[in-house]
């Protein structure tokens, strides 16, 4: 059933492309917290069947903490915000289902078609269904020898133009994170430390870069969130949320998996779009599933965070009211 869901400016957000899920439309009726999450990784970014049971579990956990899920993707023409354990299951499941960024969203729509949504993607539809946290594993960003490829993730800009509040790992450590973390500064991109002043790599704690500033709790992220909104700063805040050194792969194994798998995908010619899969793939495989189990444990800690803060936030804007 498609039904409607408020967007921010009091403007009604009405059509039949979109189907909102019972309980978001609930959520954003009664102003309680949402947090938005991807679809890509459930469809290119993990392995059948751990995708399927990381995305319940991702879900589960957003809930536990008092806010809402609502994972977003295209199914058959409609953009989907919140997904039934049926949509789930096809997104986890079904061959059809492409990697979809912003540019890509209306002609697959206009065609019937099925896609997962990227970080840009999900901010954008999350942001125009009047959601405000979104929570992912890690950004895209600026790829390794850009300079010849001008390989850049559509991430960024997105991010420079839609007010959301991102948590992440940082981006991939298979990009040039310090060209990365140049460009958010140029599209001025808010960018925060969680209880850190290093900026974190994905599967590494430390990327080897600092971060300017930082928060310590999620009260201060949502501090941070409000005076952002009477500000009307029109771009996202990253919140950079680094995994204990504990749960960290070994750095020594990353950096040789990561030289070994950027080799491999220049000699097989892959590029664009098709990296970042293939070297998570590389990744698993040569870390002997060691990958998949520090990947499954950021994005449970991110949508943890997300959802402490999406509550506080809403909390706040009650207050407001």
């Amino acid at each position: 059933m498609t039904v409607s869901a408020p967007v921010p400016g009091n403007h009604a957000f009405d059509s039949d492309l979109f189907v909102v899920a019972p309980e978001v439309r609930q959520a954003l009726e009664d102003g309680t917290a949402v947090v938005a999450l991807e679809s890509t990784i459930i469809s290119h970014g993990l392995p059948r069947p751990e995708n399927l049971r990381v995305a319940a579990e991702v879900e589960d956990i957003v809930r536990s903490r008092g806010a809402t899920p609502a994972t977003i993707a295209i199914l058959d023409g409609k953009v989907l915000i919140g997904l039934d354990d049926s949509a789930l299951d096809q997104v986890a499941n079904r061959d059809d289902v492409v990697k979809v960024s912003v540019r890509d969203i209306a002609t697959l729509v206009a065609r019937c078609g099925s896609g997962a949504t990227t970080v840009a993607a999900t901010s954008h539809l999350a942001s125009l269904a009047g959601l405000r946290v979104f929570a992912t594993g890690g950004l895209g960003g600026v790829h390794r020898q850009a300079r010849d490829s001008w390989d850049e993730s559509a991430d960024l800009n997105t991010l420079a133009v839609t007010p959301m509040t991102v948590v992440c790992s940082g981006v991939k450590s298979i990009l040039d994170v310090g060209a990365t973390l140049e460009r958010l500064e140029t599209l001025n991109v808010g960018v925060l430390g969680y209880a850190t002043n290093r900026f974190p790599g994905f599967y590494l704690t430390d990327s080897g870069f600092p971060v300017f500033w930082s928060a310590q709790d999620a009260a201060a992220v949502a501090d941070i969130m409000k005076v952002r909104d009477t500000l009307r700063i029109p771009s996202a805040l990253v919140v950079a949320n680094p995994l204990p050194e504990s749960e960290q792969l070994d750095p020594d194994v990353h950096d040789h998996v990561l030289e070994e798998g950027l080799r491999l995908a220049s000699a097989r010619n892959i590029t664009g779009k098709d990296v970042t899969p293939f070297l998570l793939d590389h990744f698993h495989r040569a870390t002997h599933g060691a990958s998949l189990i520090v990947n499954e444990q950021i994005i449970v800690r991110n949508a943890e965070l997300a959802a402490r803060i999406a509550v506080i936030d809403a909390g706040a804007g009650a207050d407001d009211r």
